[in-house]
């Protein structure tokens, strides 16, 4: 590419570079405050015995593909032994591997291997819920009702007469109530044990000593083979309000519920999410300070936190972040942020000026294993409601529609200062599948629904990797746990390796240019001048090197600035102008003494 020149006809508005609203980090920062971290799903990568599932030496027989993609960590889903009731996240040993999976020489041999390609490797950890089948709880069960084994989970008596009753109003996640009645050891009807996701996941009891001097030593257990740090699960929820109040209503985790759509259509804020008792208490900062502690104990490099923390305001979320707390927070805010220009702006300053508070960096994420892919998400019109699944039944995207404004979201993803987050196979622009046969699902979500939530199975079906191979080359076979649809042949990686123009050649060269920019540690300031479908921007580094990135949201091309040279664009420009739905990423000249409400014009 190269400097644009633009038609006769095309009107140049008079652009001007705004006051700086985040300021760069100084130069050789700490690796976490700029990473890419690449999400692994470990049942969908690769399957390296033909059983159809993936496992932890399919993982690292393909690690390669991630160090040419240019990330720089790789975090693993869940790998433990569990029954799999909710893909892996009811966790019945944390300190193995499932056979599933492999043994737990294989995790140290993929740690091993993801080092030397120079991958540091995040594992998960889901401390608010164990499985049913975890050793505690069955304890809990054959030890009876007020024993010290049941005090490590929540259990209550029930009200009504005779304890029919649950303890209080609460509904899972999942669907449904959030309390399971037992049969104790003599036969007779029980005690009642609370679950805020499915019944094969009962909560923890965190104010129990044992239960924080467990999870303290399941972070040295896994800190000592090598790993470089924690996604924390569900990071918001290990606290619960004393006396466990009655709540009006369902929570959705996922902001999926018609009525937190209807808050971000018209403008007003989701309720607050610590007005909830059972998520975003304050006792969980304590618990965080002392797993910092442990991190932070293991001495350079960093050991990192990161919180699945579904808050809502910001000013709430980034308290996890603060500095002796988690190192970075996932920010669902832009995950969640419909294809308008005004709406990413907002998310884009209220979440620089949020981390910044805190002294922490910003964390992006589009995509991820709990959420419809956002190739598919973009290929309906701005605005509509996010689903929870999609089946064949259901509205359909634009397929193409989408992938355009995947490839535009991506590319000014990446020009933005922090840490960001890529889920497996966006590389490859895959869309969700949308004609998995209900039969076939297994998310919880979709049997404790009823079925009127399909579910999370369609952003987990197996990656494809080479075109004309059983199964597109998942494993040695043609066996897959979930069906891949047919269109994914085309995506496969053997169809875009060294293909110019494909995502996958998209994504290696807008890792390579972030990594060689230092995009991920710059400043940031808006550029105005453009109408109110233009998202413009200026990353600066410390080296005084800036970056002109410019979305087109609108209908209409825009012009960038004479001497403007496009080194990279999510798709190809047409006579110089960035056409709709295309984000441009252009050199622009930076002159001593530029300040930075100078008009970009030359």
């Amino acid at each position: 590419m190269g400097p644009v020149t633009p038609t006769e006809t095309s009107p140049r508005p008079a652009l001007r570079v705004c006051p700086l609203l985040h300021t760069a980090d100084p130069r050789h920062s700490a690796w976490w405050r700029h990473a890419v971290i690449y999400q692994v799903y470990p049942r969908s990568w690769a399957d390296s015995n033909g059983d159809g599932i993936g496992d932890l030496p399919g993982i690292t027989a393909r690690l390669d593909h991630l160090r040419r993609l240019g990330v720089d960590a790789l975090w693993l889903s869940p790998f433990y032994p569990s029954p799999q009731a909710d893909g892996g996240y009811d966790v019945a040993d944390y300190r193995d591997v499932d056979p599933l999976f492999g043994r737990l020489a294989d995790a140290d041999e993929l740690i091993a291997r993801a080092h030397e390609l120079g991958l540091r490797v995040i594992v998960d950890l889901v401390p608010n819920h164990s499985s049913d089948a975890h050793a505690w709880f069955r304890t809990a069960l054959a030890a009876g009702p007020r024993s010290s084994e049941r005090d490590r989970y929540v259990f209550r008596d029930g009200r009504g007469a005779g304890g029919d009753l649950p303890p209080n109003n609460w509904e899972s996640v999942f669907g449904g109530p959030a309390w399971t009645r037992v049969t104790e050891p003599d036969g007779s009807p029980g005690q009642w044990y609370l679950h805020l996701f499915d019944p094969a996941q009962p909560d923890f009891n965190w104010d129990h000593q044992q239960v924080r001097s467990e999870f303290e030593s399941v972070l040295r257990f896994w800190l000592d083979r090598g790993v470089d740090g924690f996604r924390v699960d569900v990071a918001h929820g290990l606290v619960k309000r004393k006396g466990l109040p009655d709540h009006r209503a369902r929570t959705h985790m996922l902001g999926d519920t018609e009525e937190a759509a209807a808050h971000v259509l018209d403008g007003h804020a989701p309720e607050p999410t610590h007005q909830i008792p059972y998520w975003d208490q304050d006792g969980v900062h304590e618990i965080y300070r002392s797993w910092r502690t442990v991190l932070d104990s293991y001495g350079p490099p960093d050991r990192i936190l990161c919180a699945e923390a579904w808050v809502e305001p910001q000013e709430r979320a980034v308290r996890y972040t603060r500095p002796d707390e988690m190192h970075q927070a996932f920010n669902f805010d832009f995950l969640g942020t419909p294809w308008i220009a005004a709406d990413l702006v907002a998310v884009i300053e209220r979440s620089l000026l949020a981390a910044d508070s805190v002294g922490a960096p910003s964390t992006w994420v589009l995509s991820n294993h709990d959420v419809v892919r956002h190739a598919t998400r973009l290929g309906f019109p701005p605005g509509t409601r996010r689903p929870n699944g999609i089946g064949a039944e259901d509205p359909q995207p634009d397929r193409e529609l989408g992938l355009r404004r995947a490839r535009a979201a991506t590319t000014l993803m990446l020009a933005l200062p922090g840490s960001a987050y890529l889920y497996q196979g966006e590389e490859l622009g895959l869309p969700e599948s949308t004609d998995l046969p209900d039969q076939l699902r297994q998310d919880p979500t979709f049997v404790r629904s009823g079925g009127e939530e399909k579910g999370r199975d369609g952003c987990r079906v197996p990656m494809p990797w080479t075109r004309d191979a059983p199964g597109h080359g998942f494993g040695p076979g043609p066996a897959t746990w979930l069906p891949q649809p047919k269109v994914y042949g085309h995506y496969a990686v053997d169809q875009q390796d060294g293909v110019a123009g494909s995502t996958l050649e998209l994504y290696r060269t807008l890792l390579r240019l972030r990594r060689e920019l230092s995009l991920g540690s710059g400043s940031l300031a808006f550029v105005g001048g453009y109408g109110p479908d233009v998202v413009a921007f200026v990353n600066g580094n410390a080296d005084g090197d800036r970056l002109l990135v410019v979305a087109n949201l609108g209908a209409e091309p825009v012009v960038l600035p004479d001497a403007a040279e496009v080194i990279e664009a999510s798709a190809p420009l047409g006579d110089g102008l960035v056409p709709t739905d295309t984000t441009v990423w252009a050199r622009w000249p930076w002159r001593a003494g530029h300040r930075t409400t100078d008009s970009l014009d030359a």
